[in-house]
């Protein structure tokens, strides 16, 4: 028997192997549809690990959370409305830099993040080092080193999502400091945000978006989107991540 459902958003720039991953993890336990009203794709698959049973929901891959397209506004309503217990964003160990510009962003939205830094194989061939210890001391979240694909790190990651869903780790998320005109404007607004939104909403995240002049936001938070339901046995068989 298993104890309760966690729900996991898995996030990622186009072309990091999440959905790799998302196979890796789901197995056949898992089915494809369109998000409530979109023309988007949506994924989710189910595994259990150590009692625990985690429904995992592939998000469709984006550079950003700045909601310019269809697939950025179902990324961020998804993190927004249904807030997920944990959110796995995957990164391309070739090229960093560019990936954690979206695990920053969702840093901004919630603190229970695991980055998995991916293709870490393909890394080492290009004589690419990265200190996942220093990494995550900065971004103030776990980070494991993965290779989907020849499911390395598999197991490290299964073990930090079980210690994050049973609160054994405590995140200090990284808090991007902007310019002080920004900051200033983020200020003023903050006490509004929380008098109107209370503590349900990233205020801080939401006073940064109004800012920009995010009109797709106040609409969504006007009237949020459908989330999804998940309708009788949508499961295709019944294999499962095992402990090891």
């Amino acid at each position: 028997m298993t104890d309760m459902t966690y729900t996991i958003a898995l996030m990622g720039n186009p072309n990091t192997g999440k959905s790799t991953l998302f196979n890796v993890l789901t197995g056949l336990r898992q089915h494809t549809g369109n998000w409530p009203g979109k023309t988007v794709t949506h994924a989710e698959g189910e595994f259990t690990y150590r009692g625990a049973t985690y429904r995992l929901v592939d998000l469709p891959g984006t550079y950003s959370l700045y909601s310019n397209s269809a697939d950025e506004e179902v990324a961020r309503d998804f993190l927004l409305f249904e807030r997920p217990d944990m959110t796995i964003v995957v990164v391309d160990a070739t090229a960093l830099e560019r990936n954690l510009n979206l695990a920053l962003q969702v840093l901004e939205m919630t603190g229970r993040v695991i980055v998995a830094v991916n293709l870490i194989d393909e890394a080492k061939k290009k004589g690419i080092h990265i200190n996942t210890k220093k990494l995550a001391a900065k971004l103030g979240v776990p980070v494991v080193p993965i290779s989907a694909r020849n499911r390395e790190g598999i197991d490290a990651l299964l073990d930090t999502v079980d210690a994050m869903a049973h609160g054994r780790i405590n995140t200090t998320p990284l808090s991007i400091q902007y310019s002080p005109d920004i900051e200033r404007g983020i200020a003023k607004l903050l006490p509004l945000v929380k008098d109107i939104m209370g503590d349900t909403y990233p205020a801080r995240w939401i006073a940064l978006r109004l800012l920009d002049g995010d009109a797709s936001l106040l609409q969504a938070l006007k009237q949020p989107p459908q989330l999804l339901i998940k309708e009788g046995n949508a499961y295709a068989c019944c294999g499962s991540v095992k402990s090891v």
